[in-house]
């Protein structure tokens, strides 16, 4: 368990590096340059108007939303794999983005604001998209004598993300030309969430979840073991797998309703960090944050400068390296 703790230890303090890096780097992309000893003097408060307004006006609060949704799309998928001992789920295999999906075109719909306060709600919308396909994926997988059969969570997640993405394609036709012309660049997975009120909005979700869901590391280390052994154990299985599965459907509808559909986060960051450090929640869920957070700053800066001036999606640079990775642990999964 030491070897585990210090290895765990280890990879942590590489992948901070490895993050700090990347978001200095992202501080300085854009159509203004600022290097890195501007941006590290302005964000100490010794840089100039201009260096100001660029960096905590417009960059800034973007990464900050790319940095929380990444940490949230990591445990989520770290959830969703333990609970259903399968490293394919994922919060857009399993059918919770299209249900979040769902979510904000029900808010665009009816409130057309996407800045200022009613924004702050956007992210309950998606949250009670993301459940209503939850409770509907939890009650055809529910088995009476079994109770919530796993392996029938992601064939059925993956069901309702189809009928899901099929209602909201319905609703997205009936938007103006301008709300639809946002609703599909969020489907691709398009950060969108570039204020600080953006940030006041997921903040608070990530904040409260991501201890939430760390302290039920044991919990989560006994359900992967199958339920016979939780219960032996003392764990109430089917409530705290409802629980579990709660925070996966917050932490990943939150997440998408600032930065788009975007899948395969939840699906790699999981896997590798199981890979780095072992499959003890207490170490891999944290390494899962950051793996999560590494990949989405560092997709959104990709699509943000090798591109510019036209800025291509997050969700597109994600699904690039994502998909060949399914495809691989498909061929590796028996």
């Amino acid at each position: 368990v030491m070897r585990e703790k210090q290895r765990a230890l280890a990879v942590t303090v590489v992948l901070l590096c490895l993050s700090a890096a990347v978001v200095l780097y992202s501080l300085n992309t854009g159509t203004l340059k600022l290097s890195p000893v501007m941006v590290v003097k302005t964000l100490f408060g010794f840089g100039d108007f201009q260096s100001e307004t660029v960096l905590f006006d417009y960059r800034l609060p973007r990464i900050v939303v790319t940095m929380l949704a990444g940490i949230g799309l990591g445990i989520a998928g770290g959830i969703l794999q333990s609970l259903s001992r399968n490293p394919l789920a994922d919060p857009g295999i399993i059918g919770l983005n299209a249900g979040a999906a769902f979510g904000l075109i029900v808010f665009v719909t009816y409130f057309h604001a996407l800045e200022g306060n009613p924004s702050l709600l956007i992210p309950l919308f998606t949250f009670g998209g993301g459940l209503l396909a939850a409770a509907v994926i939890v009650l055809l997988a529910y088995d009476r004598h079994e109770g919530l059969v796993p392996i029938r969570l992601i064939l059925v997640g993956i069901a309702v993300a189809a009928g899901f993405s099929a209602l909201t394609l319905y609703l997205s036709l009936k938007l103006d030309e301008e709300t639809y012309t946002f609703a599909s660049r969020w489907l691709v997975g398009n950060v969108w969430g570039r204020d600080w009120i953006h940030v006041l909005a997921l903040l608070p979700w990530i904040v409260c979840l991501v201890p939430l869901t760390l302290m039920q590391s044991n919990t989560l280390n006994a359900l992967t073991l199958g339920d016979a052994v939780a219960s032996s154990v003392g764990v109430r299985v089917q409530r705290k797998r409802l629980l579990l599965l709660t925070l996966a459907v917050g932490l990943a509808s939150a997440s998408v309703s600032m930065t788009g559909g975007i899948g395969f986060i939840g699906l790699v960051a999981p896997h590798l960090a199981r890979r780095l450090v072992g499959s003890l929640h207490q170490y891999f869920l944290p390494v899962s944050a950051l793996l999560g957070l590494l990949i989405l700053v560092s997709a959104d800066t990709i699509g943000r400068s090798i591109f510019a001036p036209n800025a291509i999606p997050a969700g597109v640079v994600v699904a690039f390296i994502g998909a060949p990775y399914f495809l691989y642990l498909l061929t590796k999964t028996k």
